[in-house]
């Protein structure tokens, strides 16, 4: 497993280490003492989440405000477009976003720690994402970053217009946005 940095301090982007030959492959997708080696962070993870979507599907910005959740995430199948905004208001990169695309074949993972928001768009005909989190899904706390916000220009690579869910189509813009101290 090897951690390399991005241009977002403390997001980082894990790459496993593949075992390819005429069968197939084989790869350990987690770690703990593998992952704690690369990157210098002990998470303890406490929930797993899997979502499909379809071609064109955006899904966030989200966060929680409390019970603030790091995040490691992948791509099983398909492929995403996957961004990070920095709302660590201390923060050098504070309102920033960093872009990576995760998919089965790259087999690729973010590591997004707490204070991010996290959202992606799936660029394949469909997309199976798994994310592990170090903390547990608060819908008192979950916050919402508009997916298109002008101030954040994200060049979402979509063909159309995206398949949202209420709460993404009606985020919070940034300068209005509950954000970390």
């Amino acid at each position: 497993m090897r951690a390399v940095a991005t241009a977002i301090a403390d997001v980082l982007v894990i790459e496993p280490e593949v075992y390819a030959d005429e069968r197939g492959y084989f790869f350990e997708s987690f770690n703990q003492r593998a992952f704690a080696q690369a990157t210098g962070i002990a998470a303890k993870f406490v929930q797993d989440n899997h979502s499909r979507s379809v071609r064109n599907t955006v899904r966030g910005l989200h966060y929680q405000i409390q019970q603030s959740q790091g995040k490691l995430v992948r791509a099983v199948s398909g492929e995403v477009f996957d961004v990070v905004v920095d709302l660590r208001r201390g923060s050098p990169t504070f309102g920033k976003s960093i872009s990576h695309h995760l998919s089965a074949e790259n087999k690729s993972m973010l590591w997004i720690p707490p204070g991010f928001a996290h959202g992606f768009a799936v660029i394949s005909e469909y997309a199976d994402f798994l994310y592990k989190t170090t903390d547990y899904w608060a819908p008192q706390h979950e916050r919402t970053l508009l997916w298109n916000d002008p101030e954040l220009a994200i060049a979402w690579p979509l063909a159309g217009e995206p398949i949202l869910a209420p709460k993404d189509r009606m985020g919070t813009r940034l300068s209005e946005a509950e954000v970390f101290d």
